[in-house]
């Protein structure tokens, strides 16, 4: 088999045996092909059952000439997770990445954004146009149940629990849980959905999708990110922002108010609560107010 055949069966694998999204089947999948292209150019004759551990260690070194230690840790992981695969279908007994070191990336945490920020970010939304209410419904539940770009652009109507007080949501993997939803980010939803969406010609398929473009299909990430990045343009916001700053921002005040960090983590859909202490930070002031509160000693 060629590079091609493996990698098509790595696909598959990753898509019916892990249940990976087709984001990070193909950020995998990009991983791999650069690798097959620098292969390629400089000559190198080899498939995925020969390729050595200094073939390897000669892409990774003209790889870093063009992208940051956190791209390059993370295809590195992706490499990583191919070579297993071949071990584990015993294609090839040895995997040429066990010595291969991930650059140090350190912990690089996403702006938050305070309350006063969301406010003024969606009190930026021109209401007088169509897709305005439509906006709106979008980043309040971003912020109000701490979704992720993916999960909110695949939310279905029929996920809506409003009577019990959930979303369900479909995360990485196909894996589901429920979302706690408050009543505020219900009303927008409802509004949006009983007094906008009817008045969009829905396209086959996309019946049961909440929200719509204006061609009346789902929406893309892309077209998420460029409605955030427009408001913060338009309210001079001196922040790097990106939709999933709402749901850092969702973690960061729960935290901050008192919740616990397991509950935190069954919201967010992580599998390990470390995923969940990376990124619900807390600064040094709010550490302080909490031994001054608690701590018997204070």
């Amino acid at each position: 088999m060629n590079w091609q055949s493996y990698i098509k069966s790595f696909q598959s694998y990753l898509k019916i045996e892990r249940g990976l999204s087709k984001n990070t089947i193909d950020n995998y999948s990009f991983d791999l092909f650069r690798l097959t292209q620098f292969l390629e150019i400089h000559e190198i004759k080899t498939n995925p059952i020969t390729i050595s551990e200094e073939q390897i260690q000669e892409f990774i070194y003209a790889i870093s000439k063009e992208v940051n230690p956190r791209s390059q840790a993370r295809m590195i992981s992706g490499l990583k997770s191919f070579f297993t695969y071949l071990i584990f279908e015993d294609y090839r007994k040895d995997n040429p990445m066990e010595l291969i070191e991930t650059p140090k990336t350190g912990r690089k945490l996403p702006d938050t954004l305070s309350m006063q920020e969301i406010d003024t970010l969606i009190g930026a939304i021109n209401l007088s146009l169509p897709e305005g209410e439509r906006n709106k419904a979008m980043l309040e539940t971003l912020y109000g149940c701490g979704l992720r770009v993916s999960e909110l652009i695949t939310l279905k109507i029929s996920d809506l629990f409003f009577e019990e007080g959930f979303l369900k949501i479909t995360g990485k993997g196909n894996k589901q849980r429920f979302v706690p939803i408050g009543t505020t980010t219900q009303k927008f939803i409802e509004l949006y959905k009983n007094h906008i969406r009817t008045h969009v010609s829905i396209q086959k398929g996309h019946e049961d999708t909440l929200f719509l473009n204006r061609r009346g299909k789902q929406l893309t990430r892309a077209m998420v990110f460029t409605i955030i990045k427009n408001l913060a343009v338009k309210i001079d916001l001196k922040k790097s922002i990106s939709p999933h700053t709402f749901r850092h921002s969702f973690a960061t005040h729960l935290l901050e108010n008192g919740a616990d960090l397991r509950s935190i983590q069954l919201m967010l859909g992580h599998e390990s609560i470390t995923t969940t202490e990376v990124y619900v930070h807390l600064d040094r002031k709010h550490l302080t107010q909490i031994v001054n509160q608690f701590h018997p000693r204070k």
